[in-house]
């Protein structure tokens, strides 16, 4: 499986991008997001990949950040959601804004991306609901930090996930842990 690559970009033709490699040229299919972060064509660039080996197809999927690789692989285990879909929804999105779509159970979100219609936004809630925030909760899942545990002690203490998110937002990133706690329990009292 090839997990990553690094070299230099010389082609761009959305959804496709080509990138050399020691002289190999990759093709990668990425979402929008990905794409308007790139640099220039003849810039650097390293990228997250998945392999998707169909009958029919090798065909390589890029993203610049390992979370969005991570929401892609997440999304294309819910039946009914291809990796074509799953580009789509990340690039009408942010990882980060999908799980919290999913967290917050708002298929409105959801429904604004082209192609997505309420009864797949709703399968993508009910199919994604414990998995996908266990795995790209926002952007405490890529580094552990006090607000993720800030935000477990209060799902722990019988606060659903939604409004615990909700008063987690409002805390500095740079609070203790049981400062936290503190903090968001006067939140939640109020």
């Amino acid at each position: 499986m090839i997990g990553r690559i690094n070299g230099t970009l010389i082609e761009k033709l959305p959804p496709t991008i080509c990138v050399d490699v020691n002289g190999v040229g990759y093709d990668l299919e990425v979402p929008m997001s990905t794409l308007y972060d790139l640099p220039e064509i003849g810039g650097k660039v390293a990228l997250y990949t998945h392999l998707a080996v169909r009958e029919d197809a090798h065909v390589l999927y890029g993203f610049l950040r390992a979370d969005e690789r991570l929401a892609f692989r997440t999304l294309i285990k819910v039946s009914g959601i291809g990796a074509r879909t799953a580009l789509a929804i990340l690039s009408g999105m942010s990882s980060t804004e999908l799980a919290n779509a999913i967290t917050q159970e708002d298929a409105s979100l959801l429904v604004k991306i082209p192609g997505i219609g309420a009864k797949t936004a709703a399968r993508l809630l009910l199919e994604l609901k414990g998995k996908f925030t266990a795995t790209t909760n926002t952007a405490e899942a890529q580094t552990p930090s006090a607000k993720s545990d800030i935000l477990n002690a209060l799902i722990a203490l019988g606060y659903s996930e939604k409004e615990s998110m909700n008063v987690v937002k409002n805390i500095s990133a740079d609070i203790s842990v049981s400062d936290g706690i503190r903090q968001a329990l006067q939140l939640l009292a109020k």
